[in-house]
């Protein structure tokens, strides 16, 4: 067997090992990273839908002030009637409470709550935290926040989570080639 199919006998299970645990760990912290984006809107939601059941009025539910959802990073929370026509809000889209498909209303309808990633327009992106209430005025809460800071972060745990995969493979490759051709038992010569 030729001495580069011998290092690669050799290398390619650690490499494979390598990428795979590589990605597992960029998974998971990619997905930490997302899920806890969604913490403070998860609160926001139900407070104000357990207030709105109770009678509450929109208007009172929101936080102050109204922030434009495409520059700010500030939470914010939109009340929708059961038919899904917006009744107040403290986040708006360039001037206008921004509108939510209608896929979205039917989902939380039949079961209570709905997470997503919303993108209301190119270039911006809202971790939503949508919630259905009921009581005289039945409708919904939306509660979210700009997803930006995090993609950014979920950006650096990928450039390090590559460049730790590339410096691992090259570093077994060259380790794996050392000791093959170290350790290379020497034909005796006739």
């Amino acid at each position: 067997m030729s001495k580069v199919k011998t290092i690669l006998r050799h290398w390619l299970p650690l490499a494979a090992v390598t990428t795979l645990l590589c990605g597992l760990v960029y998974g998971s912290v990619q997905q930490s990273l997302r899920w806890g984006t969604n913490d403070p809107q998860i609160q926001m939601a139900e407070d104000a839908a357990a207030a709105l059941a109770a009678g509450g009025t929109p208007e009172s539910m929101l936080p102050v002030p109204q922030v434009e959802i495409s520059a700010s990073l500030a939470p914010f929370m939109v009340i929708y009637s059961d038919a899904g026509q917006p009744l107040a809000s403290s986040g708006l889209l360039h001037g206008a409470v921004p509108s939510l498909p209608s896929g979205i209303f039917d989902y939380t309808r039949q079961n209570s709550e709905d997470r997503v990633s919303w993108q209301p327009e190119s270039g911006v992106r809202i971790a939503a935290v949508v919630v259905a209430y009921g009581g005289a005025q039945p409708g919904f809460v939306l509660a979210g926040r700009s997803l930006r800071e995090v993609e950014k972060r979920e950006s650096q745990v990928e450039q390090i989570t590559g460049l730790a995969w590339l410096v691992t493979l090259a570093g077994s490759l060259v380790i794996v080639a050392g000791c093959e051709l170290i350790f290379l038992e020497k034909k005796p010569t006739v």
